[in-house]
């Protein structure tokens, strides 16, 4: 096998079948670290109280201990709000909802205050959503306190209340005023007679659950479903609350229909498929991106976990790729949408499909349950199956028949299993044959699997033959994705051409007398390589096998020419070549000892003025006395001195412009320094001459 093996299979390919079949997973790690990234409070709090209830929520239903951080922030506001008499109706549901988690230190007296508000606000409520706020702050009340009473003594008047918001279709409007109705709002509204029920003092109108239980069945038979076999309520809607997707819309139904089916001693009779389906599109969603998503969907599975009597059962695999070359175990993991371990059942595969195929043979067979790991395997795969695409039909049993009254399995379950191994090579050869008589001129064994060098040599009169056999593990004829061959003239140019099969056999022949215009008529030497690649395949390669010498004729005069080879990217936009620069040799100097002594010479006349001042005894009587005056005095003489040591640099080092502009702001310095100077030996010469 080709050590750098370059090909890579584009993708495996998707089976023909899967819009009929998919493997779902319960929540994993991955939903854990999702939430512990998405639900990031800010300086140790949220947005709102509502976002909080969220975070907390998912933290709690995913096992997450991360409810200390966020305590004393959320626990604050939740006491602001439950002990103000002017909080808004949402902002006490909220705060209840965060208090019925966090359990935060409140008195009987603000229980009983958030009470009397919560029923005054049941007796004015117009809207659903006033009913929604007001009946589920007094469940979420009952649970955190005994001091107080909450029951309903009107419950029937305020069922049917709720119950006149409700359409034909088993959808609900969130008010008498609005026309439109919303599966949303339907959820909230079930929510809401389930908190009626449980608070109602005396037993509601059995006339009335039933007609609740109809309106639920109702609201099934509008369901969406996906060709994978998940239903969803769709949502179209878009009112106050703004735009609801699907995940939003099916969160609050099923939230809805737990509440229910949690405070009725009857059995809703739930339709176990649609069920079952609701759980596949929450699993199927994957990692939401956003944190309110992320809520929706756990938040919805968590009730799942928790509807009586439909609790429904995911049929996973923890890897759906299998090698049948190195005799992999088919593994199967039944449990709930949370990931709890499944009552006491066995599983069964009961048929298996091949991919694009209706044809199905019938197994019957029971996996054996891996008690140390949970799992039920298939120790050893059917004769029948080679590599390939299959979709495999298991079947759920439950040890207790009874408990086919508490879960939701769907029947049978497909699942996409895709079978990989090594596929056979034999026979693989290149020739060299007579274009008239078809006798082989030369021809070399080849090992596809290894190195090849193949030298051959060939003119326009002549074919080049390829050929080899491919057959799976268990002998079948094998015919992968892609089969290459292909030709890489000298100067770059190349072509590939489409390798033919026949059962078993793979064979190209190419004709060089029909390809001497694809060749442009480039004669020369042709690097032969063979592309085979597969999904299934696990020694897919790509395989130099050689060269052949093309002795092409010559060109005519219209003959197309070859194109124009791409430009390499990285010669185009790589590092340039390095610049040398070449600089010119230093002119020849002059001895140190002579330089050296013309700058004695240089210099001697400065210090002969020196000591011409000392011996003519210079006069300095003029020299300004007072303070300011003398200051100016020494700064002008000081001035005279940078200028002498600004010419010294100029020789030295400095160049022509440099100069220049330090020269100019010393000569702005001298002139005014002078100046002052001047004015004063000008005023004490005319004060001499006055006097």
């Amino acid at each position: 096998m080709a050590r750098d093996l370059k090909f890579l299979v584009l993708a495996v390919l998707l089976l023909a079948t899967t819009c009929k079949s998919a493997i779902f997973n319960p929540v994993s790690e991955s939903h854990r670290s999702a939430a512990l990234e998405l639900f990031s409070p800010a300086d140790g709090s949220f947005g709102s109280l509502e976002e909080t209830y969220e975070a907390l929520k998912t933290f709690e239903v995913l096992g997450i201990e991360k409810k200390h951080d966020i305590r004393i922030s959320a626990c604050s506001s939740a006491v602001v709000i439950l002990s103000s008499t002017s909080s808004t109706l949402k902002d006490l549901f909220y705060a209840l909802r965060v208090n019925s988690i966090l359990k935060c230190e409140l008195n009987n007296e603000a229980f009983r205050g958030i009470e009397s508000s919560l029923k005054d606000s049941l007796n004015g409520a117009k809207s659903l959503l006033d009913f929604y706020y007001s009946v589920g702050g007094l469940v979420l009340l009952k649970d955190q306190t005994s001091e107080v009473d909450v029951q309903l003594a009107d419950a029937d008047k305020n069922f049917r209340s709720i119950k006149a918001l409700s359409q034909s279709d088993g959808r609900w409007r969130l008010s008498s005023n609005n026309p439109e109705s919303s599966n949303d709002a339907a959820g909230i509204a079930l929510e809401t007679l389930a908190g009626v029920i449980s608070l109602a003092s005396s037993e509601i109108d059995h006339s009335l659950i039933t007609t609740l239980k109809n309106d639920i069945l109702k609201l099934f038979d509008g369901i969406e479903r996906y060709d994978d076999g998940t239903f969803y309520f769709d949502e179209k809607l878009v009112g106050t609350q703004g735009h609801r997707s699907p995940l939003s819309a099916s969160a609050s139904v099923v939230r809805g229909i737990t509440a229910v089916a949690a405070v009725t001693s009857d059995s809703l009779n739930l339709p176990w498929d649609k069920i079952l389906g609701l759980a596949k599109f929450f699993l199927g969603i994957g990692i939401p991106g956003s944190a309110q998503d992320l809520y929706y969907q756990i938040d919805a599975l968590s009730c799942l976990e928790n509807i009586r009597g439909s609790v429904p059962l995911i049929l996973s695999l923890p890897a759906s790729v299998l090698s049948i070359t190195k005799n992999d175990q088919l593994k199967v993991s039944v449990s709930t949408v949370l990931g709890s371990s499944a009552p006491a059942l066995s599983v069964k595969l009961m048929q298996i499909f091949v991919s694009g195929s209706k044809d199905a043979s019938i197994i019957n067979q029971k996996l054996k349950f891996d008690q140390d790991n949970a799992v039920h395997v298939l120790e050893t795969l059917p004769t029948n199956v080679d590599v390939g695409n299959y979709i495999f039909s298991f079947e759920i049993i439950f040890d207790d028949p009874d408990q086919k009254n508490n879960y939701a399995t769907g029947g049978r379950t497909k699942v996409p299993i895709h079978v990989t191994g090594v596929i056979k090579i034999d026979n693989a050869e290149i020739a060299v044959l007579d274009s008239d008589l078809g006798s082989i001129e030369t021809q070399t064994k080849l090992n596809l699997l290894g190195e090849n060098t193949v030298a051959l040599s060939a003119n326009h009169l002549q074919k080049l033959r390829l050929s080899f056999h491919l057959s799976t593990p268990s002998g079948h004829s094998f015919k992968p994705h892609q089969a290459f061959l292909k030709l890489r003239h000298e100067s770059g140019v190349e072509h590939i051409f489409l390798v033919a099969n026949s059962g078993k056999k793979f064979e190209i022949i190419l004709d060089f007398l029909g390809l001497v215009e694809k060749f442009f008529y480039l004669s020369g030497r042709y690097d032969i390589q063979l592309t085979v690649g597969d999904s299934a395949m696990e020694n897919s390669f790509l395989q130099p096998l050689g060269y052949v010498e093309l002795d092409l004729p010559d060109a005519p005069e219209k003959a197309p020419r070859p194109p124009p080879l791409p430009v390499d990217p990285y010669s185009r936009y790589g590092p340039k070549a390095e610049i040398t620069h070449i600089f010119r040799s230093p002119e020849k100097q002059p001895p140190q000892e002579l330089s050296l002594a013309f700058l004695g010479l240089v210099l001697f006349p400065f210090f002969g003025f020196l000591a011409g001042l000392v011996y003519l005894r210079a006069n300095l009587k003029n020299f300004p006395k007072s303070t300011v005056a003398s200051a100016f005095a020494i700064l002008f003489h000081l001035g005279i001195a940078a200028v002498l040591s600004l010419y010294a640099l100029f020789w030295l080092k400095l160049d022509l412009f440099t100069t220049l502009k330090a020269l100019g702001l010393l000569g702005m310095f001298l002139m005014l320094v002078g100046h002052k100077t001047l004015s004063h030996l000008a005023s004490v010469s005319s004060k001499l001459k006055s006097a």
